[in-house]
């Protein structure tokens, strides 16, 4: 199974994510806001990143670019309660933005159980895993 770093500052979401993965299987590490989250982005690998876009204390899109740079070969899936893409109206693409700055998925909130494993089985099919490398 994959180790996980997830960043949200909503404790409830937070808990919903941490369950979900524990029960799965998964080593989760949770963070509650982008420098908790790049400390331990910092001290270890991880196979995944969940980042949410727009925390307290840092501004939109910032979060994506800043793991993105820390740890460019982690896949990051950038989650969020604002809609990615509206279809039905032109504006802002969340998704594109996210995508653009270094996000391999996106996810909106809120989100199944099986959403979110969905996705962090693509990530562990499309991408290498660091954090089982060995050292060389």
């Amino acid at each position: 199974m994959s180790r996980i770093l997830a960043v949200d500052d909503d404790p409830l979401v937070r808990t919903a994510i941490e369950l979900c993965l524990l029960r799965a299987g998964h080593e989760v590490v949770m963070a509650d806001g982008a420098e908790a989250g790049m400390r331990e982005l910092q001290s270890r690998a991880f196979d995944v990143m969940l980042v949410d876009i727009f925390m307290p204390g840092i501004r939109g899109f910032e979060s994506i670019r800043r793991f993105h740079e820390c740890a460019p070969q982690v896949p990051l899936v950038a989650i969020s309660g604002y809609s990615f893409a509206a279809l039905e109206t032109p504006g802002v693409d969340f998704e594109r933005m996210a995508i653009d700055l270094g996000a391999t998925r996106c996810l909106r909130k809120p989100f199944s159980p099986q959403m979110l494993l969905g996705v962090i089985a693509e990530c562990a099919v499309t991408t290498a895993s660091p954090a089982r490398r060995q050292p060389g």
